[in-house]
């Protein structure tokens, strides 16, 4: 069915209300629950982002080309298995719903994956890179398992754009006090349980342990306490894979937040991989990174303030903003890395932090309101296929940008352990601020080109109207 079915039909008035307000609202505990989805997310995964990559060049014992080598190798298994899972959601119809089974079915294994790639085998070389692979990969695999379907259940528990950005906002909130949390204290654990060493095999492991079982138990949580309450044709049916592409077709809105999906975290990811080089290296001074990682907490600020500022200036301009924000953040840190400055560098990433909050938490909501919009231009709703791409778009990026700093730390001269030599500290000043400042630019430029903002209210007039037809029709 196309979108024939609107409020041009005549049938019906376009602000007509359909869905009862009650039925577009979900209550506090649930709101919470879905929150804490990201925060388990964020305390596994930010804590491979961020610090796999010295635990395999400074605990492991892999050289860094090797592992930029790695994490293109995952980018292109990412190419299949982001849309494999979307493909799988809009296929799965079971008693729980179509995202939330994902919950209780991949937690486990991927909370085991995510301690075995901290786990340290006495292997050869060649032994030591089949079991990265191994690992990574499954981490990679499973975590778009438990991640894609925090983003594919939005559109099924509200209908509501306004309690989409609360829920997102909230999730945000938690996902990033999850993220500096984790990044916060994970080198301070790792000495713990270490011995009091940073580079620790047995303290990276027993720290990866601990937050893996954590995981496992935010995530029964989460499954327990939500509910997809959205019920339409669409969901109550299985969509052929033909059929549910054609949710993209001339999808913009979803074209532009996915690009800005995948080169916001390829800035991201360059950065605070790097940030313990930075520290280490460059400033000489390897403790200050846990207390720079630890200040994602003042983007809480930003996320508290999404929901109004949304609605203000609307959330193409709210995100425009943010990314002003975080590029003028790059370039304030440019000046404290010339000049060795830790005050500099501080202002600079408070400034840097609070305007990812603005652009993190929007993203999902922008992509639910693609959902929306894939329904109404083309007549087919398809929120597994649709908002897959977001895991994509995102670990491509954070790949890349894992490329990007193992081969120029490799070309540059970086040596584990050691002082390094002007190039090397050259190539880690280049990852830690020039590419995340590239990335940032460029997604701002796209949003310039975002224009649902202004035809929202109508598209969810007559979504409404198509979807009370359908119901009554059954």
């Amino acid at each position: 069915m196309s979108q024939n079915v609107n409020a041009s039909s005549g049938q019906q008035p376009e602000n007509k209300p359909v869905e009862p307000h009650a039925k577009n609202m979900v209550p506090w505990g649930e709101r919470f629950s879905y929150g804490l989805s990201d925060f388990a997310c964020n305390l596994s995964f930010q804590m491979v982002g961020t610090y796999l990559m010295i635990f395999y060049t400074d605990t492991f014992g892999i050289s860094a080309a090797a592992v930029g080598t790695l994490f293109l190798v995952a980018r292109i298994v990412d190419a299949f298995d982001g849309p494999f899972w979307g493909i799988m959601i809009d296929h799965t119809h079971t008693k729980w719903g179509k995202s939330r089974p994902y919950w209780l079915w991949f937690t486990i294994p991927f909370a085991v994956f995510c301690v075995l790639v901290f786990t340290t085998p006495n292997l050869s070389l060649p032994g030591k890179l089949a079991w990265a692979y191994v690992t990574y990969l499954g981490v990679d695999i499973l975590y778009s398992a438990v991640n894609i379907p925090i983003t594919s259940i939005l559109p099924s528990l509200t209908s509501s754009p306004q309690e989409r950005v609360t829920l997102s906002t909230i999730r945000q909130f938690m996902g990033t006090a999850g993220a500096a949390i984790v990044t916060g204290i994970t080198l301070t654990m790792v000495a713990y349980f270490g011995g009091g060493s940073t580079t620790s095999a047995r303290g990276w492991f027993i720290w990866a342990l601990i937050v893996g079982v954590i995981v496992v138990g935010i995530f029964a949580i989460v499954f327990k306490n939500t509910k997809e309450r959205v019920q339409t044709k669409s969901s109550r049916e299985s969509i052929p894979i033909k059929q549910s592409l054609k949710a993209l077709k001339n999808n913009w809105p979803w074209a532009i937040i996915i690009f800005i999906n995948f080169i916001y975290w390829m800035g991201m990811q360059t950065r605070s991989q790097v940030t313990v080089y930075f520290f280490k290296y460059n400033m000489n001074n390897a403790g200050l990174a846990s207390f720079v990682l630890s200040l994602q907490f003042v983007s809480l600020l930003a996320v508290v303030l999404t929901p109004l500022t949304s609605r203000l200036i609307g959330k193409r301009n709210t995100m425009l903003v943010g990314m002003i924000m975080a590029v003028a953040g790059q370039l304030l840190l440019s000046v404290g890395a010339t000049h060795l400055s830790v005050s500099i560098i501080i202002v600079a990433t408070i400034i840097g932090y609070l305007g990812t909050g603005y652009v993190s938490g929007l993203i999902a909501v922008m992509l639910a309101d693609a959902v929306d919009y894939g329904e109404w231009k083309n007549g087919v709703r398809a929120e597994g296929i649709v908002t897959s791409f977001s895991s994509f778009s995102a670990k491509l990026g954070m790949g890349i940008g894992g490329v990007i700093t193992g081969w120029i730390l490799s070309m540059t001269g970086y040596a584990a352990n050691q002082a390094q030599n002007a190039g090397a500290l050259h190539g880690i000043e280049l990852n830690y601020i020039w590419v995340p400042l590239i990335g940032f630019a460029l997604s701002g430029i796209a949003l310039m080109f975002y224009h649902v903002d202004g035809i929202e209210k109508k598209m969810q007039s007559d979504l409404a109207i198509k979807h009370a037809k359908e119901n009554a029709e059954q």
